[in-house]
C-alpha cells in the first residue's frame, strides 16, 4: 500500500508524505504519485500517531462496557496508533497468559498497537507482588505495571515492586489515592462538597502517595510514574523530586485540563470520575505543569461504563469517564488554543513521551524518511460537537458531551495502513 498525502502541515511548513512499505518513505514538496493513492491534505496537520499510556479496554470480563474491538475503533477516531491497556480486568491482567491474551486480543483488531499493563500486585489486592518477571519476559514484554484504580498503599510492597523492575527497565504506574483519607469519599473535599453535603476526598490523599513514592524512587534509584495527578500540590512536588533528580514522570488527564467540581452541583454522575475533578486553581497549576514539562504527558484514563452504572443515583454511580475520541481536542481547546504550548510540544506531551516512558518502539517518532508512518491528520481549524452516542467507544459516559471543540481528526494511520478517513473508520 502506498498513500501520497499532499500539501500537509508538519512541524511549521507544508510538504507532501509518501507512505510505502509501512514507513515514511518520502518527504518533500511536489513528491510523484506514481501508483500510489493520493490525498490531498491541505489545511491539515500531520502529527505523529498518539499514544495512550493508560486505557481500560475492560477485556476480558467486563465485555458490557468495552471490548478491545470497540475500544482501539475509538482510539483510531482519536488519532491513536498505540494504547496501553490497564490491568484491572476480570480476571486481573497479573500473570502473562493473561497479558499475553490482551496483547493477541489487539493484535486481532487492528486498529491500534495494544500493549497490556500488568498488575502491580495480584488480584491488585495489594497484599503480594504479581508475576512481574513472568510478564516482562512473556510475547507481551510488559514495561509498565500498576494496580490503577487501586493504590499500592504498602510502603514495603511498593518499595519492592520499584527494585524488581528495574531489572528489565520497567516503571510502576501508581495510582496515588491514600484509602483511609478516602473512605466513603463522592468528590473533592472543598466548598462545593460542603454546600452539596457530599463525602470530600482531600487533595492530601494524593500528594501524601506521590510524596511518599518519589522518595521511594529516589532510594532505590528505579522509575516511578504517576497516574492522573490532579491537585496543584502533585504538580509541586513532582516538580521538586525532579529538580532533585529523581526519575519521575507523571500524567493529567484531559477532563482534569478543563472541568472542575462546580459541574457536580448538579450531581449528574458523568462527572463522577477518579480521582475527583478538582478547583479552577487546581486545572490552573496542571495546565502550568503539562506546559512546563513538569507533568510529562496527557493521558485520557478512558473509562467507558455500561449505561446502567451512570444512569443512576450519584453515591451508587461508577467513577470514570470516556476520553479517547475527545483528547486531542481538549488539549488543543486547553492548551494550544491558549498559547499555553505550541503544536510540537503537543506532539512530546501526547506522542513522544509517552512512548518513550512506555518503552514502546516505533511510536511517537518524527515523520522522517525510515521511520515507522504511524501519524494523524488533524484539521485544527475545524470546530465540533460532542455526541456520545456517535462514538465508536461502547461507553456513552462522556463528560464532554454537548460541549463544542476544535480540532478534528480526519484520518489515521498505523504503519502506513489507514484506520480512518474522512473521520471514519476503515475496516482493516
Amino acid at each position: 500500500m502506498k498513500t501520497l498525502i499532499q500539501n500537509v502541515t508538519v512541524g511549521s511548513g507544508q510538504t507532501d508524505l509518501l507512505l510505502a512499505d509501512g514507513v515514511v518513505a518520502a518527504v518533500g514538496p511536489g513528491l510523484p504519485a506514481d501508483d500510489a493513492t493520493v490525498l490531498d491534505a491541505t489545511g491539515l496537520r500531520a502529527l505523529p500517531g498518539l499514544v495512550d499510556l493508560h486505557t481500560h479496554l475492560r477485556e476480558p470480563g467486563r465485555e458490557d462496557a468495552e471490548t478491545v474491538e470497540s475500544g482501539t475503533r475509538s482510539a483510531a477516531r482519536g488519532g491513536y496508533t498505540s494504547v496501553f491497556a490497564m490491568a484491572n480486568t476480570l480476571p486481573v491482567a497479573d500473570t502473562a497468559g493473561v497479558v499475553e491474551q490482551v496483547q493477541r486480543l489487539g493484535e486481532e483488531a487492528g486498529w491500534v498497537d495494544v500493549r497490556p499493563v500488568g498488575a502491580v500486585t495480584v488480584g491488585l489486592a495489594g497484599q503480594q507482588l504479581a508475576e512481574l518477571g513472568a510478564m516482562a519476559d512473556s510475547r507481551a514484554a510488559v514495561r509498565v505495571f500498576s494496580d490503577d484504580g487501586h493504590c499500592v498503599s504498602d510502603a514495603v510492597l511498593m518499595r519492592r515492586a520499584l527494585e524488581y523492575v528495574k531489572a528489565f527497565d520497567g516503571v510502576i504506574a501508581q495510582h496515588a489515592q491514600e484509602p483511609r483519607l478516602t473512605e466513603g469519599a463522592q468528590m473533592n473535599e472543598g466548598t462545593v462538597s460542603a454546600v452539596l453535603g457530599l463525602r470530600g476526598w482531600p487533595s492530601v490523599a494524593e500528594e501524601a502517595v506521590i510524596a511518599r513514592d518519589v522518595l521511594l524512587a529516589d532510594h532505590v534509584g528505579s522509575r516511578l510514574h504517576v497516574c492522573h495527578l490532579s491537585t496543584r500540590g502533585s504538580v509541586e512536588i513532582v516538580r521538586w523530586a525532579k529538580q532533585r533528580g529523581v526519575q519521575v514522570t507523571a500524567e493529567v488527564t484531559p477532563h482534569h485540563l478543563l472541568l472542575t467540581d462546580e459541574l457536580v452541583r448538579g450531581y449528574d454522575p458523568v462527572y463522577k470520575v477518579n480521582p475527583p475533578l478538582r478547583t479552577q486553581a487546581d486545572v490552573e497549576a496542571v495546565r502550568e505543569g503539562l506546559a512546563d514539562g513538569t507533568i510529562d504527558i496527557v493521558a485520557t484514563d478512558h473509562a467507558p461504563h455500561p449505561v446502567e452504572a451512570k444512569d443512576c443515583e450519584w453515591s451508587a454511580a461508577a467513577m470514570g469517564m470516556t476520553g479517547l475520541e475527545t483528547a486531542l481536542s481538549v488539549v488543543q481547546h486547553t492548551m494550544v488554543d491558549t498559547g499555553l504550548m505550541g503544536w510540537d510540544t503537543l506532539v512530546d506531551r501526547m506522542s513522544s513521551a509517552p512512548a518513550r516512558i512506555g518503552r514502546l518502539a516505533g511510536h511517537g517518532l518524527p515523520l522522517d524518511v525510515g521511520n515507522p508512518a504511524n501519524l494523524v491528520l488533524v484539521d485544527t481549524a475545524a470546530r465540533w460537537t460532542v455526541d456520545p452516542a456517535a462514538m465508536a467507544t461502547a461507553g456513552r459516559n462522556s463528560p464532554f458531551r454537548g460541549m463544542e471543540l476544535p480540532g478534528k481528526v480526519v484520518a489515521t494511520f498505523l504503519r502506513g495502513r489507514p484506520t480512518v478517513l474522512d473521520s471514519e473508520l476503515v475496516t482493516p
